[in-house]
């Protein structure tokens, strides 16, 4: 375990930061997963509803900084390509 004060701190907000990410990330591949389920069902209105969710989510997650922005682009582009073929 560290000794230095600002360390200490470090270790606190990095756990903190940790929890977070790994809720953000869970619930992204809730939403991912909820989509791809109606897209292989074939209901179109129950993948665009889980498509407008996810891709806020996505957004959103950007902004706080969990993933990348082109990794969102990319699972954003997917989805959309899928929902579009129904």
């Amino acid at each position: 375990m560290a000794n230095i004060k600002s360390q200490l701190k470090r270790i606190k907000t990095n756990a903190l930061r940790t929890d977070r990410n790994r809720a953000v990330k869970s619930e992204l591949r809730t939403w991912i997963r909820k989509f791809k389920a109606a897209a292989e069902s074939g209901d179109a209105s129950a993948a665009a509803d889980a498509l407008k969710v996810a891709s806020a989510k996505l957004d959103k997650a950007v902004t706080k900084g969990v993933i990348h922005k082109n990794s969102a682009a990319n699972k954003k582009s997917s989805m959309a390509k899928k929902a579009a073929s129904l």
